[in-house]
Parts: structure tokens; C-alpha cells; sequence
């Protein structure tokens, strides 16, 4: 997981920054892999190696977001003591844009009929055999816990529990992350949705 300042927002977005380097005792990102960054959108992530800090050049700096190699080892070095040997992660990365219906996902002002819209479409999943409500409810109660293990818990085979999740996010109602999901804050304000008109 990749977590960014709100410094950071509009060189990420813009693709001004395309470096970073993490002080983590082992990586929580991989070459090739897609993480969702609030409110940034997606970062691709293309390499990632273990370097020291006497590798660091100012061109990485400036690919960081940094006026100067100085101020990124200062801002690196607020995070605990660091001196030229000591070993960093080097993370490239790009903006891969708000694919995978971030942008929907993220839209939690539902209206009615947004709310009806969406009912109709589970019912229709629902059709041949009820499985959305059940889906969504463990998905909620176990966030960004991984598929095999979700499926498992409610007897399917791991492949077509996937697609079924997919037919979810399609709708804006979940998140994908590197290991699991979550509900989206769509998906959040759909299912509180029911229980507002309750208490009317």
C-alpha cells in the first residue's frame, strides 16, 4: 500500500512525480502492481529496488518532488535517524488515471433513484440464484481479505467468486485492492440507504 502527503496529490496526478523512496523493513508494493491512492486515483507501480541513501542523485529528487537531493534526505530522515549507508526502497511509478471505476466508486451522494437504479440491477444478478447480499455483507465484515479465503467461507470456488465481485465493482459498489476488497463509499452509502428510510 502506498501512502502519499497532500503535497504529493497534484505531482502524482499530473505525472510530475514519478519516484519515491519508502524507509519499510520489507515492500508492501511489487513491480507491476495497481494501488488505490485516495484521493490520487490509481498508481501503477514499474519498479522497486533496495538502495542506500548515498545512491539517491538529484535527479531522483527532482522525480520525487523535491527542490533538492538535501530536502528529500531531510524529509526521509524525519521519519527516524538515516545516514548515507543507510538502505531505502526505491519505488518508480506512474499515474495509471481513475481506471477500474475509481471515480464512480468514490460517488457517495446517492439520490433515489440512483438507489432504485442500483436495486433493480442486483435483483436482476440475483435472478437465478440470491448471491449479492450475501457477497456484499462478507466483503464488508472481512475488508481486504483475499478471495480464496471469501470464497471459502461461503463454499464457491475461488474463480467464480471473482467474477461475481467484478459484476459488484462494474456497479461502483466495491474496491479491488493488491490482496481483497473493500466496500466502496458508494457501496457503503447504498446499503445505509435501507436502514435511513427505517427509521423515517
Amino acid at each position: 500500500m502506498l501512502l502519499f502527503k497532500k503535497p504529493f496529490f497534484e505531482g502524482l496526478q499530473s505525472g510530475a512525480i514519478t519516484l519515491t523512496f519508502r524507509r519499510w523493513q520489507k515492500p508492501h508494493v511489487r513491480a507491476g502492481g495497481r494501488y488505490r491512492c485516495h484521493p490520487i486515483g490509481v498508481l501503477e507501480v514499474d519498479a522497486i529496488a533496495r538502495i542506500q541513501v548515498n545512491a539517491i542523485t538529484a535527479a531522483d529528487a527532482t522525480r520525487a518532488g523535491f527542490p533538492s537531493r538535501d530536502a528529500l534526505v531531510a524529509y526521509l530522515a524525519e521519519l527516524g535517524p538515516l545516514d548515507e549507508a543507510t538502505e531505502l526502497w526505491r519505488v518508480e511509478l506512474h499515474h495509471g488515471g481513475d481506471g477500474d471505476r475509481v471515480t464512480l466508486a468514490l460517488e457517495d451522494e446517492l439520490e433515489d433513484a440512483d438507489i432504485a437504479a442500483i436495486r433493480a440491477k442486483l435483483a436482476r444478478m440475483d435472478r437465478d440464484e440470491p448471491w449479492t447480499k450475501q457477497t456484499l455483507a462478507l466483503i464488508s465484515k472481512h475488508p481486504r481479505v483475499a478471495a480464496s479465503k471469501l470464497a471459502a467461507k461461503l463454499g464457491r470456488e475461488t474463480l467464480p467468486f471473482k467474477t461475481d465481485v467484478r459484476k459488484l465493482k462494474r456497479l461502483g459498489l466495491t474496491q479491488s485492492f493488491e490482496v481483497g476488497y473493500e466496500i466502496s463509499p458508494r457501496g457503503k452509502a447504498y446499503l445505509a440507504a435501507p436502514r435511513r428510510r427505517k427509521r423515517l
